[in-house]
């Protein structure tokens, strides 16, 4: 590993000064579809990862708002790089969301120390526990060690990743529990870029595990099946992952806006109909950041709560996020898509300058796949008119 880790008062200029430089190449590099070693590096030199991961002694680490900042600017310039740091942050909560205090410390300890940037697939609860993923005991209880065996599918990190956060199936209880993997003892089948609609860049790719090592340090915990008895506070790693990409979405649509708008403004002519657009896209932008702003400001005192969140405060932070996820997906689906209208007449550039908004276009419908806002609508309804819960906190399918 190389770089640094970034202290706190020197990340946002880091983050500044790496969103400027993946804006460069971004269009190129996503044509290309390499797996992300380079910008992985890039990331590392920057200190992101260490600065993207939670609070802890010493200073290390940032709070969940700073975060969602950086991970949004960064989508600006690299929706798919945002989207594995969006990644990392979430599942680097996984030690104090899924283990013991004392667990998790020493786990995030390391994990600082040697600047670990996280992949993994946790799933909700309630959906089919550890699906993919078998975890078998060997040897003798007081020195109990594991071994894990199936395959799962990610999407992000993959092959470039320090440690995996994975859930699997307890062999003998039957149980989905949560545990840390080295992914120097799994293989991995990356995803075709070409089959890819969007976000070509996240490292997308199928994991295999064939008797991996597991020590029993590296189980966290048991995950309860029934959403109505498990942990408020494990209860927010869904939430925490649908809310963080949502500021991968909307960083995207940002940034094709701002793209459009230096395009834009070279013409002479002070079109109202031109002027009418952008006013409608910028307005439209605004009101979704506003309302992820809410949610997100929920989460941020959610996960300062611990594991001393109630219920309530859970299903307040979970209408949120599904309101944010109804505004804002619409919202980066629609400017991306106008986007796409109100350049189309720009005269053609050469591949260097082409700054390829249908690339903004694509990560936005790579990013909105997993979501309905139709879905979200109807789920806040049940809330608001029979404070249904279930719905809002469990998606239909586990975000992977």
């Amino acid at each position: 590993m190389t770089g640094p880790m970034a202290p706190y008062s020197a990340a946002p200029r880091a983050v500044r000064e790496l969103a400027d430089d993946l804006a460069v190449d971004a269009n190129a590099r996503d044509r290309a579809g390499k797996p992300p070693f380079e910008e992985v590096s890039r990331l590392r030199e920057a200190g992101l990862p260490g600065f993207l991961a939670p609070p802890g002694p010493g200073g290390r680490g940032t709070d969940w708002g700073t975060a969602c900042a950086a991970v949004r600017e960064i989508a600006a310039a690299d929706s798919s790089v945002a989207e594995l740091l969006a990644r990392h942050y979430v599942l680097s909560w996984g030690p104090r969301l899924f283990g013991a205090q004392q667990h998790a410390a020493r786990v995030e300890s390391r994990a600082a120390r040697e600047r670990w940037l996280w992949a993994g697939s946790t799933e909700a609860p309630g959906t089919p526990a550890g699906d993919g993923l078998l975890l078998t005991p060997v040897g003798k209880r007081a020195g109990r060690k594991y071994v894990l065996n199936g395959q799962r599918a990610l999407a992000a990190g993959a092959g470039v990743a320090d440690r995996l956060l994975l859930s699997a199936v307890h062999a003998d209880s039957g149980e989905s529990v949560i545990v840390v993997v080295d992914p120097a003892f799994t293989t991995v089948c990356p995803e075709a870029p070409e089959g890819r609609l969007g976000q070509r860049l996240t490292g997308a790719a199928t994991v295999g595990c064939e008797e991996v090592p597991v020590a029993a340090g590296q189980v966290l915990g048991t995950v309860l099946e029934d959403e109505y008895t498990v942990s408020p506070y494990t209860a927010l790693a869904p939430l925490a992952l649908r809310l963080v990409l949502l500021h991968v979405g909307l960083g995207n649509a940002e940034g094709a806006l701002a793209e459009a708008r230096d395009i834009s403004r070279v013409s002479p002519d002070e079109d109202p109909y031109l002027l009418l657009a952008y006013g409608e896209l910028a307005t439209s932008a605004h009101s979704a950041s506003s309302v992820v702003g809410h949610a997100t400001d929920a989460m941020a005192q959610g996960l300062l709560a611990g594991p001393g969140l109630g219920p309530d405060e859970r299903a307040e932070i979970a209408f949120l996020v599904a309101a944010a996820e109804a505004v804002a997906t619409e919202s980066a689906l629609h400017i991306t898509t106008r986007v796409l209208e109100l350049t189309a007449g720009t005269p053609d550039r050469s591949p260097a300058t082409d700054p390829g908004f249908d690339r903004f276009w694509r990560n936005a419908r790579a990013l909105t796949t997993r979501g309905s806002p139709a879905h979200r609508l109807r789920d806040i309804g049940a809330h608001y008119l029979n404070g249904a819960r279930a719905d809002l906190m469990w998606p239909p399918a586990a975000l992977r």
